[in-house]
């Protein structure tokens, strides 16, 4: 895990300032090691959820009052979902912060987990946790590029069994493999 801090900050990043407008998020992706192999917690929300139905994303959520940090909201939204307690989490780093389709400003952390951890998945909001293996991910038969109506740039989808991870969640994926390589 200290590698992989290493390699996150090793990542040059310009600050990206939220955009007007777009309401504040943050999200964990949690790492952890089983069987020697390195592998990246991710959920599938249920179809019941405001926002997103259905989609496989990372733990996390909206900003609210009284959080005192964007880190402060990933970890109350990742205990919220699933129960992770941020004492259990360290933190190895940030990626760079993206704005969705849906006009949310997103900031990502990564942080490493214990393993094995008891999961609480909260029913209302997580359908499936869905436990994939960094290595499946960087098989390049894992990873589409198409273009999609009204967008400029490709779309990235990733295949795990399934598992289609494409939007918001693909391109936090595709920068932490890249700096993972």
């Amino acid at each position: 895990m200290a590698e992989i801090a290493s390699r996150l900050e090793a990542v040059e990043r310009e600050p990206v300032e939220p955009p007007e407008g777009r309401r504040r998020a943050a999200v964990l992706m949690p790492l952890f090691v089983r069987d020697g192999a390195l592998r990246v917690l991710l959920t599938r929300r249920t179809d019941t959820v405001e926002h997103h139905r259905g989609q496989i994303s990372f733990p996390g959520g909206v900003e609210e009052e009284d959080d005192d940090s964007p880190w402060a909201t990933a970890m109350r939204e990742t205990e919220e979902e699933l129960g992770i307690a941020p004492g259990d989490v360290h933190l190895l780093g940030a990626l760079t912060p993206l704005v969705t389709v849906t006009d949310f400003f997103v900031e990502p952390f990564v942080g490493a987990i214990p393993y094995p951890h008891v999961l609480r998945p909260a029913e209302a909001e997580i359908a499936e946790v869905i436990d994939v293996p960094i290595a499946a991910l960087l098989d390049p038969k894992a990873l589409e590029r198409r273009m999609l109506p009204g967008r400029d740039e490709p779309t990235l989808f990733y295949r795990y069994g399934a598992h289609v991870i494409w939007g918001a969640t693909a391109r936090m994926l595709k920068e932490l493999l890249d700096a993972l390589q």
